[in-house]
């Protein structure tokens, strides 16, 4: 796998790359990136871009944003499931709810997340990063399950949120909707630095150009030691999780 095959391969996933750092910018129609539940949009097609980027021996550090005031915040209406039913829907979404997470902690390199705004649907993709940057004004939540009326936190925010946040923390954020602001998140460990929007990137683009410059066993060595118990637990959890979630969509 070369950054040729995929740099131009997903609609709604920029790459660009130099010096070995990859930075992948999440943007729905070229504005902030939206969360839906079609075969083409980002729920579909981001666990795949993962393990396209796991397999670039390129890549050194790979950096993560998303596009203008908003990491990922809402949901895209014109991305709807076109199949006939849920339950003709699940096997599919299935299938990607194990590889976005698995896939994301499977990319052998350091990964940078500049969260340059709400991260209210899956906010897990950027929070699983080894370093996570946040701007001001970002927020953390997780409306697309219990808050939003309509899934059970089953697709692996179950494993993560009570490991970052403990077990009660963690529990009340999936029950509850808690949106947690920037310097919160920094004060609880959840986020390393919080920046002025228009010095994120560049502060981002510093930690990625340091590591960068390091020899790539030591890279890969450290992000093997750092993601090990992330990676057994969401392999010893993720499964049942969303079978749960299954069940509950498919009973009510």
């Amino acid at each position: 796998m070369t950054f040729d095959d995929y740099a131009d391969k997903y609609r709604d996933i920029r790459f660009s790359r130099e010096d070995g750092v990859l930075e992948m910018v999440l943007h729905t129609r070229d504005g902030p990136a939206l969360w839906g539940s079609s075969p083409d949009c980002l729920h579909a097609r981001l666990g795949e871009a993962f393990h396209d980027v796991a397999r670039d021996p390129g890549n050194r550090v790979v950096l993560l944003t998303g596009t203008g005031d908003s990491f990922l915040a809402g949901f895209d209406p014109a991305a709807r499931y076109p199949e006939p039913s849920l339950a003709a829907m699940w096997p599919r979404i299935y299938e990607e709810g194990v590889a976005l997470l698995t896939n994301l902690l499977a990319i052998p390199v350091p990964m940078i997340a500049a969260v340059n705004g709400p991260a209210l649907i899956h906010a897990e993709i950027a929070a699983l990063a080894d370093i996570v940057l946040a701007a001001e004004h970002a927020e953390f939540a997780d409306l697309a399950h219990v808050p939003g009326g309509g899934a059970v936190p089953g697709d692996g925010v179950h494993v993560v949120w009570p490991m970052l946040l403990g077990p009660n923390r963690g529990r009340y954020f999936l029950l509850t909707g808690e949106r947690i602001g920037a310097e919160e998140a920094r004060r609880i460990g959840l986020v390393g630095e919080v920046l002025p929007a228009a010095q994120l990137l560049a502060r981002a683009r510093e930690h990625a150009r340091r590591l960068a410059a390091l020899p790539l066993p030591l890279l890969r060595h450290t992000r093997m030691l750092l993601v090990k118990e992330l990676r057994r637990r969401m392999f010893d959890e993720l499964h049942s999780g969303l079978a749960h979630e299954a069940l509950a969509t498919l009973v009510t």
